[in-house]
């Protein structure tokens, strides 16, 4: 028998239709980036590979590993594979989504402010907030019953789109912790309807640090120039309220779905450092895809780094996969929430 769960009141003041149509945008803007980044990387490839003679092969090697066997934390960047036929053109183009992520990343740009983010968490922790408690897969179910409009680059529910990463993960030789990332690493959303957020702005969307200068790396940086925070003493500073080298994970995100979800699973789960960045950071596409923020990095950021990366593509990508059997893959799934989510129940 499953645990049972207890629900809050769900805030129907909000639209899961709505939200995910910004999601989707959004997603659309940073499909189209990184495919023009890659054919550029691809075109100076190209030109170093004419004017240098490639080097053979030294050696070559191949490793086998009883299923028993401590999976290997560097096996999370291997190439992923699951995209290497998929025709990325079959995503909408910037046109499409441009007018609604201007709109929406001029109200998340304007309201995202440290005095902001420090209610947001003040709320989160709250002794006197009634936090929601429920399993993995009742707060997959969950999310799916609030989202239920099909997304507009595919017919397929929330529960598809957090099954279809997870599934691409596993295919491609993931660690199990990796494939269970791809499996909740949307859950965040959930706070929309938790009465966690204000609005789309601060639930979707690039996050980025508060409390020091906004990177013109940023996606729409000019948009900034109507938060508060850009003209004050301190938080408009290159540094801010940080010291160089203060550590990526010592910053304080913009609040949203990343934020939220690395907020209630770090303590109740044992996901790995790098699986809590992929959940924590997978939005912060100034750091991982621009290098923006590299004062704040310590050692073994870079390490994180990579980790987000390498996951970057499964969620990207992934929504036009062919549909997953629910029912065949659940049992899977559900032993791989308990190996890393021990006390089952997790408070939200």
């Amino acid at each position: 028998m499953a645990p049972s769960a207890t629900y809050p009141i769900i805030s129907t003041t909000h639209s899961g239709a709505d939200l995910e149509a910004i999601s989707d945008a959004v997603d659309e803007i940073n499909v189209l980036k990184f495919k023009a980044a890659q054919q550029v990387s691809e075109i100076l490839n190209d030109n170093n590979n004419s004017s240098v003679p490639s080097s053979p092969t030294s050696e070559s090697s191949s490793t086998t590993h009883e299923e028993e066997e401590e999976e290997d934390l560097d096996d999370f960047d291997t190439p992923s594979h699951f995209d290497s036929t998929k025709d990325h053109s079959r995503f909408r183009q910037y046109t499409t989504a441009e007018s609604r992520v201007l709109n929406f990343y001029t109200e998340q740009h304007t309201k995202q402010t440290v005095s902001h983010n420090l209610a947001a968490r003040a709320h989160f922790n709250s002794p006197d907030r009634k936090r929601p408690e429920m399993t993995i897969w009742q707060a997959i179910e969950c999310l799916n019953s609030l989202i239920d409009e099909s997304d507009p680059d595919t017919e397929l529910s929330q529960i598809q789109h957090l099954l279809q990463s997870a599934e691409a993960i596993r295919r491609d030789g993931k660690p199990r912790w990796m494939q269970l990332v791809g499996l909740i690493h949307d859950l965040g959303k959930l706070m929309l309807f938790f009465e966690l957020a204000s609005g789309q702005w601060d639930v979707v969307g690039d996050s980025f640090p508060v409390g020091c200068k906004f990177s013109e790396k940023c996606i729409l940086h000019e948009s900034f120039s109507a938060n508060p925070d850009s003209g004050h003493a301190v938080y408009s500073t290159e540094h801010g309220i940080y010291a160089p080298g203060c550590g990526i994970e010592n910053l304080m995100m913009s609040w949203g779905h990343d934020e939220y979800l690395y907020q209630v699973v770090k303590d109740q789960s044992t996901i790995p450092r790098e699986g809590l960045a992929m959940i924590r950071f997978h939005s912060f596409y100034p750091w991982h895809r621009e290098e923006a923020y590299g004062w704040a990095m310590k050692e073994g950021d870079e390490e994180l780094r990579r980790a987000v990366r390498a996951f970057n593509p499964y969620d990207l990508y992934s929504k036009s996969d062919e549909p997953v059997d629910v029912e065949a893959v659940k049992p899977y799934y559900m032993e791989l929430i308990d190996e890393f989510f021990p006390s089952k129940v997790i408070k939200w």
